[in-house]
């Protein structure tokens, strides 16, 4: 529950970035900006392309859940 609320306060900080940053105004503090999983709240090992952290992509992809990527094998 509580990486959930997480998850939803860092959207709501990228979102305000972003307005700040189509205003032409500079925001204060940059660097605090993280992107988290949407479905665990993890911050490291972020895909961005997929929104997702490696161990959540890995388990839909291998489920076949993502769209466009499938399991290689040579």
């Amino acid at each position: 529950m509580a990486r959930k609320a997480l998850v939803v306060k860092c959207a709501r900080k990228q979102k305000q970035h972003l307005n700040a940053l189509k205003a032409g105004k500079k925001p204060k503090h940059p660097t605090r900006i993280y992107n988290r999983c949407g479905n665990c709240g993890r911050i490291g090992s972020y895909m961005r392309r997929f929104g997702l952290c490696r161990i959540c992509f890995r388990k839909l992809a291998s489920n076949g859940l993502v769209m466009g990527v499938r399991k290689s094998s040579w």
